[in-house]
């Protein structure tokens, strides 16, 4: 721990590099959820799992929203897609690996999503088990991958509880400004209830705060209040504002090979440290 203050208002840990993973461990699954949408939810998605995999990790990044964001910041036409996760969710004869796309990053590989998958809450309602779905279709890979990442759509519907049933922790992505906090203790609730019901294991692994510019006394406040409810949920690395991720976006790569050395970058390798810091079975 050194005596640096970070942007959290806390001294700033140092985070070791991470020791090579346990060769037979089965996948540690996480969901990036927050029901407000605009919070870099995909953003932190793809470049955590760019960030993880250049800490040695092979990792498999899950579009679950109908939007297709990360299938398109990852330079991929969703529109174009003739099969995504919604096909193998509907048909069970369909495997997950028959639909996993390589993206531009050795080791880091995508499940396309597109607006078809807007039709899967509505089927999924009348099925058996409806919850644990996304469960059984990624059970046949856990153990090809170290690490698998789900990016979420910005509601608490059925998809998003599937995801949360998934999964062995869960990452909130809060952007910095006062709205973003009042849906957390509603998004707390429903993790509470998938924990109560569906998936035992749950836990939050923190809350990232996003979109932080230091500029400005209102985004400091809403840091200082964060931590001041959530305590040591809160990671210490926080993203900063800067148009590199919108640019990276438009290029369709993450910006850890966009822009290698910006400060972005940084902070997403930061934060996969400190992931890996929280999930040591990661």
């Amino acid at each position: 721990m050194s005596d640096e203050l970070g942007p959290t208002g806390r001294p700033l840990p140092t985070f070791a590099e991470p020791a090579p993973r346990r060769p037979g461990q089965r996948a540690q699954v996480i969901a990036l959820c927050n029901q407000k949408g605009g919070v870099g939810k995909t953003t932190t998605t793809i470049n955590l799992g760019a960030a993880l995999v250049e800490a040695g990790r092979r990792v498999l990044l899950v579009d679950f929203d109908p939007q297709g964001s990360m299938t398109v910041g990852l330079g991929f036409n969703a529109h174009e897609m003739e099969q995504s996760i919604y096909h193998v969710l509907m048909d069970s004869d369909l495997l997950l690996r028959d639909i996993v796309m390589e993206t531009s990053v050795d080791g880091l590989d995508l499940v396309p999503s597109n607006i078809d998958l807007s039709a899967a809450e509505m089927r999924l309602v009348t099925e058996v088990g409806r919850e644990q779905v996304l469960a059984r279709v990624l059970r046949p890979v856990l153990h090809e991958y170290d690490v698998i990442l789900i990016d979420c759509q910005p509601s608490l519907g059925l998809l998003t509880v599937n995801a949360l049933t998934s999964a062995d922790g869960v990452i909130v992505p809060l952007e910095c400004e006062y709205f973003a906090l009042r849906g957390v203790a509603l998004l707390k609730e429903t993790i509470e209830k998938v924990r109560d019901r569906t998936n035992f294991d749950l836990r939050i692994i923190g809350l990232l705060g996003t979109m932080f510019d230091s500029r400005t006394l209102h985004g400091r406040e809403v840091l200082q209040t964060l931590v001041q409810g959530w305590g040591d949920l809160v990671f210490h690395t926080v993203i900063r504002r800067t148009v590199k991720f919108s640019d990276s976006t438009v290029a369709g790569e993450p910006i850890t090979e966009y822009a290698t050395s910006s400060a972005g970058a940084d902070s997403y390798r930061q934060l996969a440290r400190e992931v890996l810091q929280r999930c040591p079975d990661a």
